[in-house]
């Protein structure tokens, strides 16, 4: 796939997430918080174009090469933080951002349609990143401060030294990542080959989208998302109970059809309402819609644009 096509496909699941009503408890269209607007995450997503394209255009020069560490993904996403942060003054795409880097070097390697094939590549990729990749990570994250970290015994991402200590011990990307699994979605995402994006998110969107409209099947992809996964910015914010809670209560929307009936759709707002008022974001689950919309957007246009 051609750069530049990836880079727009990227930005529009970025645009088009932020942009699904009524996604329950986060920023869209009708919905700010109080220190991130629904325009600061429309400014967020068109502002990674230029990085998107990069890291399509650093994966086209390793298509079919064995060695993708030169990709040097934790760069790309440490630079995608920094120009986002020119814009904006907030974290709103630290998770899109770590979720789409790969996404788009993997997409200029594999040909259009060929979602399998760009599902390895995802894999391949992650698990040939390096140690500075896993620096450049933790500087993205010193920039964007996202919420809930908490402290960890090991490579605390809040500890200067863990860097060092990557460093001279070798510890990749992935292996921090994989080290931080088990609380926290996106980490989990990223070394096991992005299930909820290709088995939940995906499906999800793309029935979805050949039914009906383009904001019912994102709104549908995020509750189905979230029915599925109790959300891991809930759980490390609010608590594990909280979070299964809030997946359970999803799940009872999901089973009321959701966005296709009234009855769902009224539950939707229902719960939109109420966690907005409890300050509760499934904000995880946002950026795995993200991710799940750029697999939907390379799947529909892949063969009608050039």
């Amino acid at each position: 796939m051609k750069p530049s096509f990836v880079a727009k496909i990227a930005q529009l699941a970025a645009a088009l997430e932020v942009s699904g009503y009524p996604k329950p408890g986060n920023v869209h269209r009708t919905q700010n918080f109080d220190d991130m607007s629904f325009e600061d995450f429309i400014i967020s997503a068109i502002v990674i174009g230029d990085t998107m394209k990069e890291a399509a255009e650093r994966g086209a020069t390793l298509k079919g090469e064995l060695d993708f560490s030169p990709l040097r993904i934790g760069n790309l996403m440490l630079k995608a933080v920094k120009e986002t942060q020119k814009w904006v003054s907030t974290n709103t795409n630290l998770g899109i951002i770590m979720l789409l880097t790969p996404l788009a070097s993997a997409a200029a390697m594999v040909t259009e349609k060929d979602l399998q094939g760009l599902r390895e590549m995802v894999n391949k990729i992650m698990l040939q990143t390096t140690p500075q990749d896993a620096v450049d990570l933790y500087d993205a994250i010193a920039i964007a401060q996202p919420g809930g970290m908490g402290k960890k015994d090991q490579f605390d991402v809040n500890d200067e030294k863990s860097k060092d200590k990557i460093l001279k011990e070798k510890v990749t990307l992935f292996d921090v990542l994989k080290l931080s699994s088990s609380w926290d979605l996106i980490a989990r995402e990223l070394t096991s080959s992005m299930p909820i994006t290709f088995n939940i998110g995906f499906p999800a969107f793309k029935e979805t989208h050949q039914e009906t409209d383009m904001n019912t099947a994102i709104v549908q992809t995020f509750i189905t998302i979230l029915s599925n996964f109790p959300d891991t910015l809930i759980q490390r914010q609010h608590g594990k109970k909280i979070a299964e809670k809030v997946t359970n209560e999803a799940r009872e929307v999901l089973d009321k059809g959701g966005m296709l009936t009234e009855q769902g759709l009224k539950a939707l707002k229902s719960l939109d309402r109420k966690l907005q008022k409890k300050g509760i974001n499934p904000g995880t689950t946002a950026d795995l819609t993200a991710s799940s919309i750029m697999v939907g957007l390379i799947d529909y246009y892949g063969d009608k644009i050039r």
